[in-house]
């Protein structure tokens, strides 16, 4: 694409608009850190510029962001668990030890003999132990068939948690990439701009040179002057714009927010490809993460509502046996290690009961399950509006790309004539056939035109990523296509 400058003032208004984007990456959280690693070819010594492609974003994005983080630490915990279930069956074991003094001494009275001429029992009392030693140890095992179905209740659950955390991954990777899109369009707005303001020091020259030569008056010069003093602010303007986005940008691959960056430029032409509706509406159903984490969420609720039912609605089976040793004496003088001085104790049972609460549907436990089933609902009709929603957000993404497509061509030819009436306007201008009004009129439908081709073909490019996610390909799969390769 050929450029030249453009000295009107009113062309600043679409430049402008399109300069102070806030961008994509102003809508990812802002987060803070030192990167884990730098990409290859970056440069980070100050006051350089960080180079990087598209797919180096993306990987700084993906291993700083907080996010993320967090996501990944809550699938560690969910993994634990899926590996670990078999931990279910492991009997619930105890051992404890007591000793307990009473707080006043006790006897009993005891027989020490029979009287021969009495024949009567002979008794004495004996001061009992003041303090007591008891040991306990117990084993505890319940079995139900609650206990299989919850082991696939957990797995499910585990499931569920890696696609929520690769759709996470897959959001990430998204936004930064479109992120990327805007932010070249924010500097290359801003290159219009700074060849702008050196097409209007031309025009003042050529409207100096027409001054002093008599062809032209000396409000022609004064308003050459101004035209182009008053890009100055425009230009500043546009540089803060492109300043916050690009701290917004650094924060979000997790770099220092004063972090500038020297980004990858893309191709300006696309070569715009052919969709067909039925078939990514087809595979949408099928790949788009938001449908697939739903799916998945319904699957665990599935499997948790039948172990809640079975937990609450089938008979368990209880062993329980315990050893409970006590030691007879007086702690603090018998000796511990001589046999007699222990009494051993314990029982071994096995319980079979079944919960009555939850055979009505008005208890605690009947409308546990009653809530699951609510939750089962507005999942299957979470599913059912989200495929619908996506059958009209690929619609309308397609229109919008044909749309683009009609909107380029179009432009180009308009581009191409405005060029060419440009070049002969200023021609006519140096030679005094044409007033500084006229140049640019004709400087600013040549701009416009070039602006809005610019835009189109960014906007292209970010609806095909919209579309890929939507889908559920990977993305650079229609964006390769675009780029013919």
């Amino acid at each position: 694409m050929s450029k030249n400058g453009w000295p009107g003032a009113g062309v600043l208004i679409p430049l402008l608009a399109l300069a102070l984007l806030p961008g994509a990456a102003g809508s990812l959280g802002a987060q803070t850190g030192i990167p884990a690693g730098t990409p290859a070819g970056t440069q980070t010594g100050a006051g350089e510029k960080l180079r990087l492609t598209v797919d180096e974003a993306v990987d700084l994005a993906l291993r700083n962001n907080l996010s993320l983080q967090a996501g990944a630490i809550a699938l560690d915990t969910k993994k634990r668990a899926s590996d670990l279930v078999w931990n279910q069956f492991l009997p619930d074991l105890a051992v404890r030890g007591t000793l307990a003094g009473q707080n006043e001494a006790s006897s009993q009275r005891m027989p020490t003999g029979l009287d021969p001429l009495t024949y009567t029992f002979q008794y004495t009392d004996m001061k009992l132990p003041q303090w007591h030693v008891q040991g306990n140890f117990s084993a505890s095992l319940t079995l139900s068939a609650a206990l299989f179905a919850g082991v696939q209740a957990i797995k499910a659950d585990y499931q569920a948690g890696i696609i929520t955390y690769e759709k996470a991954r897959i959001q990430t990777e998204r936004d930064i990439r479109k992120a990327y899109n805007e932010m070249l369009l924010l500097m290359e707005n801003i290159a219009l701009l700074r060849e702008s303001y050196a097409a209007a020091e031309r025009q003042v020259a050529m409207a100096q040179a027409n001054y002093l030569a008599g062809l032209a008056p000396q409000l022609t010069l004064l308003q050459a002057q101004v035209s182009r003093d008053n890009l100055n602010p425009t230009i500043d303007q546009a540089e803060n714009g492109l300043i916050l986005s690009q701290a917004r940008f650094a924060m979000a691959l997790g770099l220092p927010y004063e972090t500038q960056f020297e980004l990858t430029a893309v191709a300006e032409d696309p070569n715009f490809i052919p969709l067909d509706l039925a078939e990514l509406i087809s595979q949408a159903a099928r790949g788009k993460p938001d449908i697939r984490e739903l799916q998945s969420q319904l699957a665990a609720l599935e499997k948790t509502r039948k172990a809640r039912a079975l937990q609450t609605q089938t008979p368990y089976l209880r062993f329980d046996w315990n050893v409970n040793p006590t030691f007879t004496q007086d702690p603090w003088k018998e000796n511990w290690f001589k046999k007699d001085n222990w009494n051993d104790g314990g029982t071994f049972s096995i319980t079979v009961g079944i919960s009555l609460n939850s055979l009505f549907s008005f208890t605690k436990e009947g409308q546990a399950i009653k809530d699951i089933d609510n939750q089962i609902k507005t999942t299957v009709n979470g599913i059912t509006q989200m495929i619908r929603g996506t059958e009209l957000e690929i619609y309308n993404t397609i229109l919008a790309l044909e749309q683009v497509q009609s909107t380029v061509e179009a432009q180009n030819q308009t581009a191409a004539m405005a060029e060419q009436a440009f070049k002969l306007t200023e021609e006519a201008y140096r030679a005094g056939l044409q007033d500084l009004l006229q140049v640019q009129n004709a400087e600013l439908q040549l701009r416009q035109a070039r602006v809005e081709i610019l835009r189109q073909q960014f906007s292209y490019r970010n609806s095909l990523i919209d579309l890929e996610y939507a889908v559920g390909l990977p993305f650079g799969t229609l964006s390769s296509q675009e780029r013919g390769n």
